[in-house]
């Protein structure tokens, strides 16, 4: 079960609670589903009740339970479903379902986290000359379209995308001096209020260097898959359940396709950059406590399979993410 999964299994037991007047007041558009916040626990939460505690005259705890029953009924990859604080949602997946997350993004590719949540939308930018505005339209736009919406630049512009400038002295050699991967992170990375990075430690190859850690890590992915199809371990989503240290690094992965929605509607790519962040990082981490591959003597097991599959999965999300941001995602570094 995937977050988008969860948040439409959210939303269909609100539907049914409110046909069958156990709980009254409109349904939701959507439903938002995150990682748990302090005192939460599980692998993934949601404050839908308390958003609807008011139009249901309740306590929001009064409507998680509510929800919290009608989700049991219906969600068999479901461990536990808890309420905790005020009136959140935890949810702790059934071991299974973690290898169908992996499964899942082997499946779409780099398109894992494409979705619809935005189609039927139209959305007209105004072209930007200005480098830095140029290139956030751009990456506008494709992460428009990648959640369904009508998108383009051109006359009659409904939206121009305002964010401070390259400083002038820079903005002419930039691309030239830094090439076009390092520029464009420089460009994406930073918000919109904050002053892009044009210095040359973007180009420096240590984990000092965000860019770099996460390219690295897609190659450290890719290298792996390589060297698993040399010592005949495959690497499949159907290699069994991920282990409890390889939690972190699916949370990662399963917040992709929520992240990618999320910079869509506010047109924000330093979003998508700072997820790739969180990912390498939990990938690197993974990878040193989980061996992927044996080692020595040791002969390639069902544990090793999942851990292949699990290291794909995260070099896919990569992948994904950078190419949405027009980023190489290197074979090899």
């Amino acid at each position: 079960m995937t977050p988008a999964d969860l948040s439409r299994t959210v939303l269909h037991a609100v539907r049914r609670a409110v046909d069958e007047g156990v709980l009254a007041g409109p349904v939701p558009d959507s439903v938002q589903v995150g990682r748990p916040g302090p005192g939460g626990s599980g692998d993934y939460a949601t404050s839908v009740a308390l958003r609807l505690a008011g139009p249901a005259r309740r306590s929001p705890r009064d409507v998680a339970e509510i929800l919290r029953t009608e989700i049991l009924r219906t969600a068999p990859d479901l461990t536990r479903v808890d309420v905790t604080g005020p009136g959140f949602l935890n949810f702790t997946l059934a071991p299974g379902s973690r290898a169908d997350l992996v499964r899942a993004v082997l499946d779409a590719g780099i398109r894992y986290g494409h979705g619809d949540t935005l189609t039927g939308t139209t959305v007209v930018l105004a072209p930007a000359d200005e480098p830095r505005a140029a290139v956030r339209t751009e990456t506008v736009l494709r992460l428009l379209r990648a959640q369904g919406a009508d998108a383009r630049t051109g006359e009659g512009a409904t939206e121009r995308l305002s964010v401070r400038p390259v400083p002038a002295a820079l903005a002419t050699d930039l691309f030239a001096r830094l090439g076009p991967d390092a520029a464009r992170w420089g460009l994406l990375r930073p918000a919109a209020h904050d002053r892009p990075a044009t210095g040359d430690d973007l180009l420096v190859q240590h984990e000092s260097n965000p860019l770099f850690t996460v390219r690295y890590a897609h190659a450290r992915t890719r290298a792996l898959v390589r060297n698993g199809a040399d010592l005949a371990v495959p690497a499949n989503g159907d290699a069994g359940t991920p282990e409890p240290e390889a939690r972190a690094l699916l949370k990662s992965i399963g917040d992709h396709p929520g992240v990618l929605a999320a910079a869509a509607r506010h047109r924000a790519p330093d979003r998508v950059a700072r997820h790739l962040e969180r990912t390498a990082e939990a990938f690197l981490h993974f990878q040193e406590t989980c061996r992927p591959l044996p080692v020595g003597d040791e002969k390639p097991s069902a544990a090793h399979r999942s851990r292949l599959a699990l290291a794909e999965a995260a070099g896919t999300v990569l992948a994904g993410g950078l190419t949405l941001l027009g980023v190489d995602a290197p074979e090899h570094l």
